[in-house]
């Protein structure tokens, strides 16, 4: 993976408002290929006291936003059909996956998974990405490179 589209990437993740509201945090990333990681709270559940569909699903898009914009062009969300397998529990790490399956000069397609610390199949999506023509805006900015 170009060095500094990686770089760029884990600035501007680390950056992002909505991802630290949520404890998003960016474990690996390579061209294609995320894993991104929280930990939901009691702040995280629905009224049955289960994590929250919506929280699972902004982890997932946040692994395939990072995946899907790994090769330095814009791209966005076209379509996201999300399973939701078991319920998740409060305080248990969840780790989402984003792996690219399909990519061509104007769509890529990306298969993700979210487990549980026990290995357990929270949910899974297919998600399919629109890639614009511009570059990442922020890769003209300094930035660290480490995760």
């Amino acid at each position: 993976m170009d060095q500094e589209i990686r770089s760029s990437v884990i600035k501007s993740v680390k950056a992002e408002g909505y991802a630290k509201k949520l404890g998003l945090k960016l474990i690996d990333l390579s061209d294609g290929y995320a894993v991104v990681e929280m930990v939901p709270m009691n702040d995280d559940v629905n009224i049955f006291g289960m994590v929250h569909g919506g929280a699972i699903f902004s982890l997932m898009d946040e692994a395939f936003q990072i995946s899907c914009n790994s090769h330095g062009r814009v791209a966005v969300a076209l379509n996201v059909n999300v399973v939701f397998h078991n319920p998740a529990k409060t305080g248990r790490r969840l780790r989402a996956e984003s792996k690219e399956i399909y990519l061509s000069k104007k769509t890529a397609t990306y298969e993700i998974k979210v487990m549980d610390d026990k290995d357990i199949l929270i949910a899974s999506c297919q998600a399919l990405a629109y890639r614009k023509r511009e570059k990442l805006p922020f890769l003209d900015e300094d930035s660290e490179s480490t995760i």
